[in-house]
Formats: structure tokens, sequence, C-alpha cells
């Protein structure tokens, strides 16, 4: 998770993906834009200075209980070389949709994706749904 810092804005969403230089990276975050709210229900918001864009909210408690604090239930960055998918559920325990997904790389609750003609979209929403309603515990 990117930390306590990262809070909801309310930075414009079209302004930042339309601030993006290349062109195929910003039409890939305008499609992740539209399979999440319509997957999700939720308009997007700017989490934090690192221009997350997330969708949905809620309340995020660290393991040791002290730390406590609102976060997205799903969530993308388009980043220069990738795009980062925030999803709020261990993706290693997914094993049967990451088999499908395509070329791209994870780690607990995140995908990292170079394009994606480079994955199977139908996949990706399935994993955004799986996420779109947990919560990290």
């Amino acid at each position: 998770m990117a930390g306590l810092a990262t809070k909801e804005t309310n930075k414009s969403v079209s302004l930042f993906i339309n601030k993006i230089e290349s062109e195929s990276k910003k039409e890939d975050a305008k499609k992740l834009l539209s399979i999440m709210e319509d997957i999700t229900g939720n308009k997007p918001k700017i989490w934090g200075d690192n221009f997350i864009i997330g969708f949905g909210n809620y309340k995020y408690k660290r393991k040791n209980g002290k730390e406590e604090f609102e976060w997205f239930n799903v969530g993308f960055a388009p980043r220069k070389t990738k795009l980062t998918v925030y999803l709020t559920l261990d993706i290693n325990e997914h094993e049967d949709l990451l088999k499908k997904l395509g070329k791209c790389k994870w780690g607990k609750g995140c995908l990292y994706i170079n394009k994606l003609k480079d994955i199977d979209l139908e996949v990706l929403k399935q994993l955004i749904t799986r996420s779109k309603d947990a919560k990290w515990h």
C-alpha cells in the first residue's frame, strides 16, 4: 500500500489522464477507468500525490491494530513504464485467474501490466469483480 499519506483528493481525474504523454498509456488508462467504474459503480477519485486513481473506499486497519485509515477498494496508476492495478485481495490466492491473465507481474495486492493488450481483459475484469468488495484484514 502506498502508505498513510495517501488520501482521497479532489484533483481532476480527467485532467490527470489527459496529461499522460504516451498516447497508448493514455488510452489504456481511459479503458481501465471505464472498466473499473462499470464494475464498482463508483466514481473515480485521485488518491494522494502519487496520483493513484481509486474507486470506493473503506477503513483499513493495520494488523498491529494501531493504525486505521481510508483506502480505496480497487484502483490503478498509469506509470511511465507500467500500469499498476491495485486490488484489495491477495492475488496469489487467485491462481486460477492468474494462469489465464497473460503477460504481467504481480505482488500481493498489485498487478504490473505493460499494456492492456498484453493481458486478457475478461480475466482482469474477474479479478476486479472479486476485489471490489474485498477488504484487507
